[in-house]
Formats: structure tokens, C-alpha cells, sequence
């Protein structure tokens, strides 16, 4: 992925979030310099990952797969002295973008639409081989009532609506084309992404960057640089 695109994404993302009325917290708004500057005092965001996530999968293709995220809060799967026993993250989708599908071994999560656009979910059981399986029905709380839908069947998740899936749940979701730009959070257990995402399709986590232009801010996965 492009530095350049990177950094149109994280402006766009902004926007969109003010736009719902979305504020983030001081680092959010940090450049290159001030995050140096801070570098004494990132203990926990650092190794917790907060902070910008912007990723294509290695698709070359963002306007479909891919999306801008920002962790504000997670904990330390090894540590319970490092951060707080959960996370919360803003996942910002421009209409007709979607992640890839994937399930977590560990971790359970709400998916909420906060704001804007329709949100669309397709969900399967993952298989004793980690495939999709394609005929057991996929029971899960949508608003905490218990719903039953087929394998595969699109689910609709409307503004202020949220959906609740517990781990070796294969989804992937994406804002409905033609309903806007789309705020979804994402409140969980504690999130792991190197060790806790299994992608349906074989695809980066983090994207390999090929660098254009300079960056405008770190990326959640590039904040180690800042211990050399």
C-alpha cells in the first residue's frame, strides 16, 4: 500500500468521524515529531498497538478491502498488569469497503454501527480444518437477542445496532454501497492481532508499505521504531 494512500485515508477518516460527532483522543492528532517526542511516556501504547490501522490486505484494491481503524484502548494478552482487560476500536469504512473474511481463535466482540451508513455481515462456523462450513445454521445475539441465521446469509445491522460473535466465527463485513460512510466500533476482549486473526484467504495482517511520501503519523504496528 501506498504511503500516500495511507495518509488520504487517515485524513478521510478524520473527516468522517467528525462528521458523526466522533471525538479521538490527543495521540490520534500527533505527527511523526510528537509522537518522538512522547516516546518516554508510550509504555502502554506501544506494545497495546493504539492508535491508526490502516490496511488493504495486500489487495491493492482499498476501495473494496481494507479500512482505517483506531485502537483506543486494549490490553496485554501476556500481562495483566499492561493495559485494561479489554478493547475498543473505531472501524471507519467508506461506502462499498469491507474487510476480508476471518475469524479469532480467542477473542469475542461486538460489532456496532456507530454512525452513518448500513452495515452488511456474513457469517459461517469455522470447521474442525478451519474451513467455512457451509451447513450448520450460525446462532448468535444481535442486540442480545438470540438469532439464528443460515450460512452466508447477509445480515443487516442498522445505525445504533450491534452484533455479537464469539470466537471460531468466520465474518466479513462491509458498508452497503449507495448508504454512506460508516463508523462501526468495536468493543472486545483484550485484542491480539498477531496471533489471534485466521483469514479465510492467506493475506497480511498489516499491509507492506511502499513509501511514496513521507508519513504524517505512526501506524499502530510501526510504534516500536520509536524504541530504537
Amino acid at each position: 500500500m501506498k504511503r500516500s494512500s495511507i495518509n488520504k485515508a487517515i485524513a478521510t477518516a478524520k473527516s468522517i468521524l467528525a462528521h458523526a460527532g466522533i471525538s479521538l483522543p490527543v495521540f490520534a492528532h500527533w505527527n511523526c515529531n510528537d509522537w518522538y517526542g512522547h516516546r518516554d511516556q508510550l509504555d502502554w501504547i506501544i506494545p497495546l498497538m493504539l492508535g491508526w490501522d490502516v490496511s488493504d490486505y495486500d489487495s491493492d484494491n482499498f476501495s473494496q478491502i481494507g479500512g482505517v481503524l483506531f485502537t483506543l484502548r486494549n490490553g496485554d494478552p501476556f500481562d495483566s498488569k499492561v493495559g485494561v482487560p479489554y478493547a475498543e476500536k473505531y472501524i471507519i469504512l467508506q461506502e462499498g469497503q469491507g474487510l476480508p473474511m476471518h475469524f479469532h481463535h480467542v477473542k469475542t466482540e461486538d460489532i456496532i454501527n456507530r454512525s452513518g451508513g448500513v452495515l452488511s455481515m456474513e457469517l459461517y462456523h469455522a470447521d474442525e480444518s478451519n474451513n467455512l462450513d457451509m451447513k450448520t445454521p450460525v446462532s448468535i445475539r444481535k442486540d442480545g437477542i438470540l438469532c439464528t441465521y443460515s450460512p452466508g446469509e447477509f445480515i443487516t445491522i442498522k445505525e445504533g445496532e450491534s452484533i455479537t460473535l464469539p470466537p471460531r466465527i468466520y465474518h466479513r463485513f462491509w458498508a452497503v454501497e449507495g448508504s454512506g460512510n460508516l463508523v462501526v466500533g468495536e468493543v472486545s476482549s483484550i485484542n491480539n492481532d498477531y496471533e489471534d486473526n485466521y483469514f479465510y484467504e492467506s493475506v497480511p495482517r498489516f499491509s507492506s508499505i511502499y513509501e511514496d511520501e513521507p508519513r504524517i503519523t505512526y501506524l499502530c504496528n510501526e510504534l516500536h521504531e520509536l524504541l530504537r
